[in-house]
């Protein structure tokens, strides 16, 4: 039985991926941060919080982290865990540098003494591109990270590139595209619109409020992501690799394809601040748009270039946006009692 430990195993990737995991024979480890009550209910909604075994765990500390490595003795690591939120990173720039990219090294020199023979999968992100410099972006895309998120997580890019280059570590880097699910944080943006909407379906008043609604994100669904993190570590050599559905939609469209889902018929008007969503049958204003929610430097356009990890891993995203879209707000309608 092979043995996995997952950092940030209570979040929407962690979950999916321990499921994985456990559905394929391994025995599952998972880091959680010190709190009173550690937030299972991800892995209680996918059926498998009595299946994985859990660890106090903190990034930040590196005797915590060199402890847990020494007493799991796991064959893979996957690091998932981090200051998530891209948005937050603003109002905390150092901790997302401590954590998301400080973080990483500290994982990997522990590995590096301890257990060399693990192999290490460490969780990039699109948002590393930033102000892109191509398109779509690829594994050799120039990376001009727009936020103290995405400028910490291209040190802890680099770093395994690093580690894996100089000390021979099996360390492979994903290079992750928007991933979403009904797992998803609240405070995503995809999650909010489908929340939002679903309470707006069931009677709510108020509108949803965001910002830029040019953006463009290419969206997949983590169940499949998590797939190809897995797929990563089973290689002979490890590398790294963009996982995309190659498809751009606008946060405009997506609330659209929500809507649809809810059977919510808008009419868009306006531009900018001005922006608004009305529903035709009703005339109730849906969306409206507030200042706050513009990033200080925004991302404009991702879409990413997955051809090396369809013709290496045999990967691909079998979830359409709109489904997606479908797939979340009926999850949050339902939940609505």
């Amino acid at each position: 039985m092979k043995k996995a430990f997952i950092t940030g195993i209570t979040g929407q990737d962690g979950a999916y991926l321990a499921k994985l995991l456990i559905e394929k024979g391994y025995e599952v480890h998972g880091g959680v941060r010190r709190i009173s009550q550690p937030i299972l209910s991800r892995l209680e909604w996918l059926g498998v919080e009595k299946d994985v075994h859990l660890h106090e765990f903190d990034l930040a500390e590196i005797n915590n982290i060199h402890r847990v490595v020494r007493e799991t003795e796991v064959d893979e690591f996957y690091n998932l865990a981090a200051q998530s939120f891209v948005g937050s990173s603003w109002n905390l720039p150092v901790y997302a540098g401590d954590v998301n990219g400080l973080g990483v090294v500290r994982i990997l020199d522990c590995l590096r003494t301890l257990a060399p023979q693990t192999r290490f999968y460490q969780a990039s992100t699109s948002e590393m591109f930033g102000l892109v410099q191509e398109v779509p972006q690829s594994e050799t895309t120039r990376l001009y990270p727009r936020s103290p998120y995405g400028v910490a997580k291209v040190y802890g890019h680099y770093i395994t590139t690093n580690y894996r280059e100089s000390f021979g570590l099996h360390a492979s880097s994903g290079i992750l595209f928007n991933h979403e699910s009904p797992l998803r944080g609240k405070e995503f943006v995809t999650r909010k619109i489908t929340m939002s909407l679903a309470k707006i379906a069931r009677g709510a008043d108020a509108p949803l409020e965001l910002g830029n609604m040019d953006a463009r994100r290419d969206w997949g669904f983590a169940g499949d992501y998590v797939k190809g993190m897995w797929q990563m570590l089973q290689q002979e050599a490890a590398d790294d690799y963009v996982l995309a559905t190659g498809v751009t939609t606008t946060i405009r469209d997506f609330v659209s394809y929500a809507a649809q889902t809810l059977n919510m018929d808008l009419e868009w008007s306006g531009s900018g601040i001005d922006e608004t969503a009305t529903e035709r049958k009703t005339g109730k204003t849906v969306v409206v748009i507030n200042e706050k929610f513009y990033r200080p430097a925004e991302v404009d356009l991702l879409i990413g270039d997955s051809s090396k990890a369809a013709k290496k891993l045999g990967w691909k995203a079998t979830v359409e946006v709109r489904e997606l879209a479908e797939m979340m707000a009926k999850s949050d309608y339902d939940a609505i009692t």
